[in-house]
Formats: C-alpha cells, structure tokens, sequence
C-alpha cells in the first residue's frame, strides 16, 4: 500500500475525527495510541505503512490539543455529530443506608474543634452528618467542641468561620451548642458517677498511674469511699489543685488488653489564668477532655448515629464504659477512613504554624480548607461527589488534585463564561483589515449572548502569547480566535521589542477549518488590564502576569471563568487590581 495523496487526506481526516472524539473524552487532551486503534478499526490496511501514518496522526493530535474544549466540540458537532450519540448517564453513586434507622428520628453531629477552621478530611464527616440526617428527614446538630484552652486553644473566629464554610459547602443544621458553656452539666455528671462507684479522683503522679496501668492494678484512691471523691472532685473544682495534681477518672476494666483504655481521664486541671478561653476566659480550672464531653453530650442532646474517622476507634470504646456506668445506649457509630487530598496541607496544626510564619490565615491557597479551595474555584458540588463517591468506608481515601479538578471541570464547564487573556505578550500587526471589522464574540457556547468588538482597519494591533509564535512561524498561517484569519509576513523590530507582522486574509471560520488552522487567543493592543496570575503549586504560590480582556473589569468578585486554551481561574479584585486565582486546566 502506498501513501498517495488521497490517501494522506483520508488518513488526515480520519486521525483529525478520532482526535477530536478523544479529546472531548480527556479534558480536552488526545492520545496518540488511541487514536491509531481507531484508524486501525476503521481502515486495517493501513497497517502495513503504520510507520509512515504515525508521525502525521501525532501532528494532528498536536494540533487538536490545541484547540479549546468548546472548540473542539463545536466542530464535531457541525463536521462529525454521529460521533455524539446519546450515551446512558452515568449511574450516580448513592450512599448506603444506616443501620438502624427510623425515619424521623435520626440525629446526627458535626462536632468540630474551633481551633481552626473546616479542611476537607473533616468536611467529610460535615457532609455525611447533613446528607444522611437529610435523608431521613431528622436533625443534624453543630456542637463546637471547645473544651481544651492549653492544647488546642480555640481561635475566636474560628466558631464564626466554620459556620460559614458548612454554610458554603450547602450544610444546614438544627441546634447548636458550645461546649465551654456547658461545664456546670459536666460537673453535675461527674459528680452523679461518683456517687454510683463509676469515676474517682486520682491524686498519683502521672508515671506513677501509668506504671500501677500498665500492670493491670488500681491507683491507691480508686476505692475510696464516693463521698470522699465528692469532697476531692470539689475541692479540684475550687482550684485546690494544681495542674497534674488530681484527675477524675472513668472506671473500667484494669485488665483491657489496651492500657489507653484503663481508667481514663475524664475532667483534669488546666490553669486558665495563663491560657484564657476565649469564650468563658479564666471562669473554670476544670475542664472536661474529649471523651467525656462528646460521650455526654451525644446522650442529651438524642444523637442516634456519629460519623467519625477510624482513629477515633479507641474513643468510642472509652466512651462505652461511661455509657456503661449511667445505664445509657450508645449510639450507631460509623468510623470511616481519612480523606486526604495530594498537594495541599490538611494538618491543622501545620497550618497553624506555617500562619506563624506568614501564610495567609484559613484561605492561604496551599492549605486544604474548604476557604481555600473555595478561593481556588472548587465548588461545593465538587466537594459532594467526592465525598459521596468515597462514601462510608474505612478504608483512607487520597485524592488526586487532578482527579477534584476533573469532577471540579466537568460542573464549571457548562456554567463559565470564556476570557481571552495572553501571558508573556507579544504585538503582532495586522495588515489589510477592513475599515470597519466587526466582531462578535459568545461567552460560552450554550449560550446566544455576543460582546462586540469594532476594529478600526486598515491596520490593527493586538498581543498574544510569546508561547505562540511558533505556531504562527511555522505553520504561516493562523486563526486570531473569532477575529480574522492572518498569514505571517515577518518579523520586525520596534523600539527594541518584537512586532510579528501579518496580512489578514478573511474572518471565515469554514476556512480556518479547511485549511487546520491554529486557534488563539488575543487582546487589542489599545484596550486590555493587566492581570495577576496565582498558580499553587504544592508548598509555592507561583504568580504569572498577563493581558486581558477591558470586559474582565465588569466580572463579580469571585466569579469563575476560563481563560482560553489557559484554565478556569477565580476572580478576586483586591487593592492591587484584577487577581485571577488559577484553578485547573
């Protein structure tokens, strides 16, 4: 078989096609390989002179690639539509029911710790509470749990921000509770267990409990009559005590095979004259840690099912043995895995120091919290799928970024309007143009709504990318998107910069077609703003500048839109001017 010229336009045909199917198939990027399968399938002879075929279906793909998406699908649509049959929608991903649930009487919680605000690891659980209390049709409650000033001192705005963010990811409770405002009913339940034998107070040293522990026997005061304790746990609460000298603790098994859970610590001593709370200040010295205050909250306030993260295994059965003691029925609980996300921080305690060290509080770009991913053009929608796709399992999940901005794109692309913005500009002078060429340019494919442009001929000027250039030299010919259709004429020098000069040709799209021409993006020399670029990238922001379209002014403030053949980006306008926050390609 030879390579004639009918030939090579049949096979440049039929490799143009098939790159455009796969392109829309991948965000708008070919593969060669399948490309050639397809070729292949369709013509099997063309295999004996593949050698020959191959470097001209990779020029095609290069070619193709660089086309926008909307580009891309608006010539299938007109050259190619049999490509575009209807195909069955993809079988949305449902959560499992829970066990043991009445409609109408479920209650979940989302209990954070407003030392920080919401990352996506904890958005799961947030998320989960809202959409299975939803469902069926009961209450999920929002409990700041706030009850440890030393460690994990809460950060005032903190309990506000963290409204926000559920508010932001579509998340709707019922109550609300903070726990620092709940310290008299925790004193009231202690001292209720002390009296039925179910906690003490420890007046050991640490290592001298976790020794007696580790051996299986009790602490010296753990069988002390319970008034005694009474009078010891008052004396703690007065502030007899210092930090580390009394503890009350939870009765429970000396001989669990795990020693974490022998008699735990329920209510300790922590001196806020030095570290204030920032809701009550330095008003109580004892303070309730984690288990005994979850553990008593979820009864009385009905919560019937918590979703919590596997590490939290040992929590729960720590808070079973209190259960056990006030005669009380745990609630279902569901231990799921962590959920994590590549390239982006998602310690909390990372992320407080490195704001120590100048990151941007909550919304610094390399962070993992819900602002941040907001401030970088995720969706809420995107957060959803995710979360519901990893559903309740186990097992720990990590996220791709690539795989958030594929599930991110395909909810954007439909609804964001399309910019023309070029970076690193070069002039280029256009030649021949018609006294008055107007030109109408569609936001977005789906929609009929035109901005005008009318350029002044015979001579007009515009920037477009320096990465570009090459095309333009090397093919001769290029489509100035939606513009005209130009040839390269040569290059000049202008008061030491570079102007490519042209000739315009016409401004038919069917030509550009025809001829496979190149497509990009520009902007009138006389009429753009500068834009400021920020592209995140692991523990870097990286900030490129670049020209843009006047019409860039009159976008809101936080709008999401794609700059052509560059990626969707978030507007911000700050004192500096026009920022656009780049989010995926």
């Amino acid at each position: 078989m030879t390579l004639d010229e009918s030939k090579l336009k049949e096979i440049r045909e039929l490799a143009y096609k098939y790159a455009l199917l796969n392109a829309i198939k991948h965000d708008g990027k070919a593969r060669v390989g399948p490309v050639v399968s397809k070729i292949i399938a369709e013509k099997p002879e063309i295999k004996t002179i593949i050698k020959q075929v191959i470097p001209i279906i990779k020029e095609i793909v290069s070619e193709v690639n660089k086309l926008s998406i909307e580009e891309q699908e608006k010539i299938i649509k007109e050259n190619y539509p049999e490509l575009l049959e209807i195909r069955p929608k993809e079988e949305r991903k449902e959560l499992p029911p829970l066990p043991n649930a009445v409609e109408g009487k479920v209650i979940t919680r989302f209990a954070p710790n407003p030392d920080f605000t919401i990352h996506l690891g904890n958005a799961r659980a947030a998320y989960l509470s809202y959409i299975y209390a939803k469902m069926y049709k009961g209450e999920m409650i929002l409990r700041f749990e706030d009850t440890d000033p030393r460690t994990k001192v809460p950060f005032p705005d903190s309990y506000n921000k963290v409204k926000e963010d559920l508010k932001w990811l579509g998340v709707k409770w019922g109550r609300e509770y903070i726990q620092s405002l709940r310290l008299s009913i925790y004193y009231d339940i202690a001292r209720k267990l002390i009296e039925i034998g179910g906690a003490y107070v420890d007046k050991c040293a640490p290592e001298v409990f976790r020794k007696l522990r580790d051996q299986g026997r009790a602490c010296p005061h753990r069988d002390l009559d319970p008034s005694t304790h009474l009078e010891e746990f008052d004396k703690m609460i007065e502030g007899y005590y210092d930090e580390g000298e009394a503890v009350l603790r939870i009765k429970t098994d000396l001989n669990y095979p795990d020693p974490s859970i022998r008699d735990w610590v329920a209510l300790r001593v922590i001196d806020t004259s030095k570290t204030p709370h920032p809701v009550v200040g330095d008003k109580y010295v004892v303070w309730p840690t984690y288990n005994f205050a979850a553990g008593i909250d979820d009864h009385l306030m009905g919560v019937t099912h918590i979703f919590r993260g596997k590490e939290h295994a040992t929590n729960t059965i720590k808070q079973k043995f209190l259960y056990g003691h006030l005669g009380w029925k745990y609630p279902e609980t569901i231990h799921v895995g962590r959920l994590s996300l590549e390239g982006v921080m998602l310690s909390k305690s990372k992320m407080r120091k490195k704001i120590a060290e100048g990151y941007e509080v909550y919304d610094d770009l390399r962070f993992g919290t819900l602002s941040a991913l907001r401030r970088r053009g995720i969706v809420p929608e995107t957060i959803h799928e995710i979360i519901k796709n990893v559903g309740i399992n186990p097992v720990d999940a990590r996220i791709s970024y690539a795989n958030l901005a594929a599930i991110n794109r395909k909810i954007i692309d439909p609804r964001a309007p399309r910019y023309m913005m070029v970076v690193d500009p070069i002039e280029i002078t256009v030649h021949n143009v018609p006294k008055e060429h107007k030109i109408s340019i569609i936001r977005h494919p789906t929609t009929k709504i035109k901005e005008e442009y009318l350029l002044q001929g015979p001579v007009i000027h515009v920037y477009i990318s320096r990465r570009d250039l090459d095309i333009l030299v090397n093919k001769k010919m290029i489509r100035l998107m939606d513009l005209a259709n130009v040839e390269y004429k040569g290059i000049n020098y202008k008061d030491g910069s570079i102007v490519i000069e042209t000739i315009f040709i016409d401004n038919d799209l069917e030509t550009a077609r025809r001829k496979e021409l190149s497509i990009i993006q520009w902007v009138p020399k006389n009429d753009y703003i500068l834009i400021e670029v920020l592209k995140p990238e692991n523990d870097k922001i990286i900030t490129e500048y670049g020209y843009g379209e006047r019409a860039i002014e009159n976008i809101e403030h936080g709008s999401i839109i794609q700059f052509y053949r560059y990626g969707f980006v978030r507007i911000e306008k700050t004192v500096k001017g026009i920022q656009a926050i780049y989010a995926h390609s």
